[in-house]
């Protein structure tokens, strides 16, 4: 602790709000992007989830290529072909979001 109590106190108190500040942002959801220019959004998108979004969009199934291809051109990021492939291929056999329509085609399970 240094000699200054005032000034650790303000730390501290700075240090609470930031805090409290971030979790009201996160609570608000990806509508809530931030405050300040150049921070991240709050709010990321797993994988899985950037995958759900495309086929959700295109209403049909997709090849793991054309998958890979518009994440990237929607999202701006490359995956990894065989993570992306294992991954689906896991919740498809817990039927999980997703089905397996031909090979390495994927497409979303009806809703219940």
């Amino acid at each position: 602790m240094s000699d200054n109590p005032r000034k650790d106190l303000l730390d501290v108190l700075e240090a609470i709000s930031e805090a409290q500040l971030r979790t009201i942002r996160k609570l608000r959801g990806p509508q809530a992007s931030t405050a300040a220019e150049g921070e991240q959004p709050l709010e990321r998108m797993s994988h899985i989830d950037m995958v759900q979004n495309i086929l959700s969009s295109v209403r049909r199934p997709l090849h793991i290529s054309d998958i890979l291809e518009l994440v990237s051109k929607q999202f701006g990021v490359d995956l990894d072909r065989e993570s992306v492939v294992s991954a689906l291929a896991k919740r498809v056999a817990r039927k999980d979001r997703f089905a397996r329509t031909a090979p390495n085609t994927f497409a979303l399970l009806p809703e219940r």
